[in-house]
């Protein structure tokens, strides 16, 4: 991982899946604080692992990389919580467990932030487009980085004031709630 890194963001998909570029362009528009001065492409790390089971598979590592590099790099795991995973709570005592597993501590394992869409990021991009969307079902596919980078821009906007909406899909939320508390623990 380059020493500039500051920012890794573990998500589901592949390369060219929409989830890279999603959470890239929101961290970019957001400009948190902590993160020096946006200078090149390698202070946020995207890094796609395939399936939600890789992304469980894999957090220990990659925290243990982002401990490593210092108290200014942050992980950032973004996956879905699909059908078999009520919410956001619920699938992350599944990351957790592997996270014992595997020998990360408490401590350790609460300096990860989650971000969970229900059961795909083109839900959010569908409520952010349009103002509406059903988590139940599979929102319309998303093929297009202008239209995931104008979703993410507006996300950033909705995190950079901080104000509730209201009719947000229950994962955003939940996922704002840990953005949130990020930034609490950041100042």
């Amino acid at each position: 991982m380059p020493s500039r890194t500051q920012l890794v963001c573990l998500c589901e998909g592949v390369d060219g899946s929409i989830d890279a570029p999603f959470f890239r362009s929101l961290i970019k528009f957001i400009n948190p604080q902590w993160l020096r001065p946006w200078k090149g492409n390698n202070v946020i790390r995207a890094q796609p692992c395939g399936g939600r089971k890789s992304v469980i598979t894999e957090l220990p590592t990659a925290l243990r990389q982002c401990l490593a590099m210092g108290g200014d790099t942050t992980l950032m795991v973004c996956a879905d919580c699909d059908d078999d995973c009520v919410d956001g709570d619920a699938l992350k005592v599944a990351f957790r467990r592997e996270a014992e597993r595997q020998g990360v501590t408490k401590e350790q394992f609460n300096r990860v932030v989650f971000v969970f869409a229900k059961d795909r990021l083109e839900n959010w991009i569908q409520f952010l487009n349009t103002g509406s969307t059903d988590e139940t079902t599979e929102g319309p596919r998303v093929k297009h980085d202008r239209e995931v980078a104008d979703a993410a821009r507006k996300l950033a906007e909705h995190c950079k004031t901080g104000k509730p909406v209201n009719d947000m899909p229950p994962s955003l939320q939940w996922s704002c709630r840990n953005w949130r508390a990020l930034v609490e623990r950041m100042k």
